[in-house]
């Protein structure tokens, strides 16, 4: 069984940073594509960023130039670095990873995410 813990969220002001961690048991960012999406209250989870075992990443327009995915290989994490913050960003944030070494549309783990909320 594959679990996903997220950390680091929190309460920061606009312009701020913060840095998202996941780490997994039972599976491994080595082998298999991940992402973080996030959910706003009253809105659709969406796609933030995700990255394949290969480098490539996608992101999510809104946070293009502001964010950066990326994976300690070491300790098997991911990571999502989040700088110059909006209030607009604050969600719930998700770890997920995909079933092969390429992002595709559909996870299939999912961490039970980490509140971010950014204050204007």
């Amino acid at each position: 069984q594959v679990q996903l813990v997220e950390s680091g969220g929190g309460l920061v002001q606009a312009g701020g940073s913060l840095t998202l961690s996941c780490t997994t048991s039972g599976g491994s960012f080595i082998t298999n594509a991940a992402a973080w999406y996030r959910q706003a209250p009253g809105k659709e989870r969406e796609l933030v960023a995700a990255r394949s075992t290969g480098g490539s990443t996608t992101y999510a327009n809104s946070v293009k130039g502001r964010f950066a995915i990326s994976r300690d290989y070491a300790s098997n994490t991911l990571h999502l670095q989040m700088n110059m913050l909006k209030p607009e960003d604050t969600a719930v944030y998700y770890c997920a990873t995909y079933g092969s070494m390429a992002i595709s549309s559909n996870p299939n783990y999912w961490g039970q995410g980490t509140q971010v909320t950014v204050s204007s």
